[in-house]
């Protein structure tokens, strides 16, 4: 395998992409696009995202330590992109994208309906980096569509039509798993046979990959 060696950056990808609410002080909201998030801690559970200093966003949330994180799904695509390209400075991009928010429970900013996923998040602790500044928040609480829980309360996250960033362009989540934590090295034959699935789903994969390089 041939590879070809570059200078250092941040070419982590596919990554998340959510939709940020913030609100300051004076009850001034504006929503963003970002995606560098990540979860960092489960207990307390916690998560991060950058923000450059210039952002509209970074002075509410710097200001009122306090955001909701909202996950899209991929029918939101081109909302999720505005919000990345235009400025809350110039345009109200809550009413340009026709978003409905919702009062959250614990903290003071409301989260999107339209996102099947909205988490509350408080800002414990801000570091500067350089380009961006890292802020590290307390998931408070979750507020998940009921049409992706299942009767015995399970989130079926896979039918939620998420998606993801790469390299500058948007894609759609597949719904078929390839793999499920642990999965290598179970060594029960009625797991194995359950498992089977996921080979099956790799099969395909790159079957369908091998397909399209031909054309």
């Amino acid at each position: 395998m041939s590879k070809t060696t570059f200078k250092g950056s941040a070419m982590l990808n596919p990554v998340p992409v959510v939709l940020i609410a913030s609100k300051n002080a004076r009850g001034l909201c504006n929503v963003f696009t970002v995606a560098w998030t990540g979860t960092i801690c489960t207990n307390p559970p916690m998560i991060s995202i950058s923000i450059r200093k210039n952002r509209l966003s970074y002075e509410y949330i710097n200001e009122t330590k306090e955001f909701t994180l909202n996950i899209p799904s991929y029918s939101l695509v081109k909302e999720t992109d505005f919000c990345g390209v235009k400025s809350g400075r110039d345009v109200d991009k809550i009413k340009e994208m026709n978003f409905t928010m919702k009062n959250s429970s614990n903290i003071n900013v409301p989260y999107i309906n339209e996102c099947l996923i909205s988490l509350e998040c408080k800002v414990k602790q801000i570091i500067e980096l350089g380009t961006h500044d890292l802020f590290i928040s307390e998931v408070l609480s979750s507020h998940i569509d009921d049409s992706i829980i299942d009767k015995s309360g399970k989130i079926h996250f896979d039918k939620a039509n998420l998606m993801c960033y790469c390299h500058g362009e948007y894609f759609p989540m597949s719904q078929n798993a390839i793999g499920k934590f642990g999965f290598s090295v179970v060594k029960n034959k009625v797991l194995k046979n359950k498992y089977k699935i996921y080979t099956n789903n790799f099969n395909k994969l790159t079957t369908n990959t091998k397909k399209s390089s031909k054309k």
